[in-house]
């Protein structure tokens, strides 16, 4: 039997540690105390000095319970006995139960550190990695941060079991202030690893502190101090931390994948983490500054098959970049892709990259599904393979799954604009324009600079015929991202809300800018669509198909190209790129 030293309620279960009313830890009950003293004393003396009283029982006070067993050693020249009341049991007797009732209350003061503290001894299910903090005071070296975030991301989610929060969603809380209980509550992770880096010279200092985000407590800290060429397998040790501090039980294929480097060469890695750096902006000169670092890193070690994935995955986004024709873009994507598999069968990313390439470019739907699953079964946290993967179920009308991708996508990476936008697009594709708008609005509302949900959200208005809030939206997208594209939606809704004189305009801008750069067919069929000539689009649309563009994969699907879909030619299409008639 047990009492609560607080509320004084007695507890009947002695399986039991702290009490049901307020969480205190539970103190023996004096009977059963003298239960514990018969069962190790049985000759011990029965004089009514020794016997129990039958008055109220006097519990130690919370604050003097003995933390440690050279307290309980001072306490038993007499304070212990005096507060249980026994003065005529002898020493031996005191130590011995004095022994007994310290271990019951140090399991319990054990138990309470667990729970309270964060319970370090359970298996940690949900993570996110912070963005790393550059304290380099040089943001010449800010790739060095977000990769190492980035690198650790990706190893931790081959973890079996383990929600690793994807890249995009934890970079949106960079440079601001929060807290790890609000990003514990925003996300649903149990921890979060924060970071920082500091690159001085030929010093490299990393520190980093794993947190409980419910009670923000420190469940593990440490600092490495390495030199830039040891980088690699500084990333390797941190890895294998990490995943120790998360009471992960690995399997050694499991270990394998978790600390799995693909170089040993420093400056590739170095060039491989700038390629990525650069990547994650999404630009259309960023895409080709990510391609030139990635061919660097792979020029210092021809067999890193990182790097070549990495290649691809930048190769394949060109022709929706405005970067170059996918003609000259796509086969360099297979190449890369390819040759990564080659070197290793078992990398996610360049299957997805392969899979991408082969719906878009080749039409070949079948083989490509087949890839991406096979990127989902290598790495099933691998937001980007789920994304692309939705994204192709869309272009041929399989909405529920693409739907479903998205959703599993999202859940990896919650925060990520672009997800967001092309989940509204299969919504558009669905003509659920109402749940589109509402899609692009809460992803604006997070991110009100992002320029494709501005086009995105402008889109679904045109085709609801709201022409007024379609151009206003489409204009701001071209303010952040003077991009081709935009100015042909916004030529598109000119030309349908009446205003024939400013869509010609733009018309004969894309054309000279067609005659330095690449422009996709697509934009010019856009605005011929609105001033309605029908054959001028199709013309373009031909041009873009032949040109085996990305964006043609949405012919099936586009709602602005209904009034084509009756035509021959456009049948034909549709047959040509194996999409539903």
């Amino acid at each position: 039997m047990k009492r609560c030293p607080q509320c004084q309620r007695l507890e009947t279960d002695d399986a039991l540690v702290y009490c049901r009313a307020d969480g205190s830890p539970l103190v023996l009950e004096e009977s059963a105390v003298s239960e514990i003293e018969t069962s190790l004393l049985p000759n011990a003396p029965t004089s009514p000095g020794s016997q129990r009283s039958t008055g109220p029982t006097t519990a130690l006070p919370q604050q003097d319970l003995p933390r440690t067993t050279r307290d309980l050693d001072k306490r038993d020249g007499g304070s212990s006995s005096a507060a249980l009341h026994r003065p005529h049991v002898a020493s031996t007797r005191n130590s011995i139960i004095a022994g007994v009732l310290g271990i019951v209350l140090m399991t319990a003061l054990g138990v309470g550190s667990y729970l309270k503290y964060g319970r370090s001894d359970k298996q940690i299910n949900s993570i996110a990695v912070m963005p790393f903090i550059n304290e380099s005071g040089n943001q010449d070296v800010e790739y060095l941060s977000d990769g190492m975030t980035e690198t650790l991301i990706s190893s931790l989610s081959q973890i079996p079991n383990l929600s690793v929060k994807a890249r995009s969603t934890v970079f949106f809380y960079k440079g601001k202030e929060t807290t790890p209980k609000k990003i514990g509550e925003d996300l649903g992770v149990q921890a979060v690893l924060l970071g920082r880096v500091a690159e001085r010279g030929d010093d490299l200092r990393l520190s980093l502190e794993l947190v409980n985000t419910e009670t923000q407590n420190v469940l593990w800290s440490d600092t490495y101090n390495r030199k830039p060429s040891e980088l690699v397998s500084l990333q390797s040790e941190v890895v294998r931390d990490v995943s120790s501090k998360l009471k992960a039980k690995l399997s050694g294929v499991d270990a394998a994948k978790v600390g799995k480097t693909y170089t040993d060469n420093a400056e590739a890695y170095q060039l491989y983490l700038k390629g990525k750096y650069f990547w994650n902006k999404r630009t259309g000169e960023s895409l080709k500054q990510a391609a030139q670092l990635y061919r660097q890193a792979i020029d210092k070690d021809p067999n890193y098959a990182l790097a070549y994935s990495g290649l691809a995955e930048t190769y394949v986004l060109f022709s929706s970049y405005d970067v170059s024709p996918a003609n000259d873009s796509m086969p360099q994507a297979k190449a890369a892709a390819l040759r990564a598999l080659e070197i290793d069968d078992s990398l996610a990313e360049a299957h997805t990259a392969l899979a991408f390439y082969l719906s878009n470019y080749e039409w070949d739907r079948v083989n490509s599904e087949k890839e991406y699953r096979r990127a989902i079964e290598l790495k099933p946290n691998y937001s980007t393979a789920h994304h692309w993967f939705a994204a192709d179920l869309s272009n041929v009308r399989r909405f529920d799954d693409s739907l479903a991708e998205f959703r599993r996508a999202e859940e990896l990476d919650p925060l990520s604009p672009i997800i967001g936008t092309n989940l509204g697009d299969t919504l558009v594709y669905a003509h659920r324009y109402d749940e589109a708008i509402a899609q692009y609005k809460r992803t604006l509302l997070r991110n009100p600079d992002f320029a494709y949900a501005h086009r995105a959200l402008g889109w679904a208005y045109g085709l609801s015929g709201n022409y007024p809030e379609a151009i206003a939206e489409t204009r701001r997208s071209f303010e952040l991202n003077k991009s081709s594209s935009a100015k042909g939606y916004l030529g598109l809704w000119l030309a349908k809300s009446g205003k024939r004189d400013e869509a010609l305009q733009l018309l004969s801008e894309l054309k000279q800018e067609s005659a330095s750069g690449y422009v996709q067919s697509y934009t010019f069929a856009l605005i011929y669509l609105g001033l309605g000539d029908k054959e001028q689009a199709l013309d373009w649309l031909v041009k873009e198909v032949s040109g085996h563009s990305e964006v043609s994969n949405q012919l099936a699907v586009a709602p602005e190209l209904a009034e084509l879909r009756s035509t021959s030619r456009f049948q034909e299409l549709l047959k040509q790129m194996n999409l539903p008639q």
